[in-house]
Order: C-alpha cells, then structure tokens, then sequence
C-alpha cells in the first residue's frame, strides 16, 4: 500500500515538472507589445502637464531622456580605461607573535614564530569619490 502511493506520488511529481518545462519564453512572456518606453510615455501623456511635471520633479527634477549625471563616474570611457573607479579601501596586515608552547596530546615542543594576517576578512571597494584620490 505505501509502496502503490509512492509511485503514485512520484508519478504525479514528474508530470508536474514535465508540464512546468513545457512552457515556452513567448507563452510567458508575449514578445509583441509596446514596448516599456511607450507604456511609459502614454502614462505621462495620459496625466497632466503639472502631475507630470511634479512627477519628474520627485524623481529627481531632470528631463527624461538626458544622460545620468549621477552615475557619470560609474560609467568606462576610452579615457578611464586603465583607471581604478572603486579603488580598494586600507586592509592593514597584523602581525601576530606566538609564543612558544607545547602542542598536541604528546605536548610537542612548537618554537616561537610570528605570522601575518590582514585585519579584514574580505577585500571591501569604495564608490566612485568616497575616497579622495592619490593622484596629482
């Protein structure tokens, strides 16, 4: 008896996933359509001037359409190639000394010795300006 639901379950678990990936990219999504500037324009046309304008305003007071200027820094040009835009932030090496001592259940002698290691686990980076740059 629980063998037959078993394999009943596991019928029903693999017509499940086989009808799951039977479903194509245009039957999940259509690929005609406006496209997301048009629905976005027809929303701004459809309000009026002032709600728009207020609208631009509260999305921070630039025209749609013009360039970014707030992520000019994040953006490669031909001239900031080789450049660093997150240059890595001050990771310090620490230098630890450990004293001499007997390791182990057999208590080994273990000489004296020091070992580096840096004070953050992980390399962290900074944003475009965070930190002020090196060079002249």
């Amino acid at each position: 008896m629980r063998t037959r639901r078993r394999a009943i379950a596991t019928i029903v678990w693999i017509s499940v996933a086989l009808a799951g990936c039977a479903s194509t990219k245009e039957s999940v999504l259509p690929q005609d359509g406006p496209s997301m500037k048009a629905i976005y324009d027809a929303h701004f046309e459809a309000m009026g001037a002032d709600d728009a304008l207020a609208v631009r305003r509260e999305l921070g007071g630039r025209p749609l359409g013009e360039a970014d200027e707030d992520l000019a820094g994040y953006a490669r040009t031909a001239h900031t190639e080789l450049e660093t835009i997150f240059p890595r932030l001050p990771n310090p090496t620490l230098v630890m000394y450990v004293f001499p001592h007997l390791a182990g259940t057999e208590r080994s002698p273990v000489p004296g010795y020091a070992t580096t290691f840096p004070l953050y686990e992980r390399v962290e980076y900074a944003l475009p300006g965070e930190v002020p740059s090196t060079r002249r």
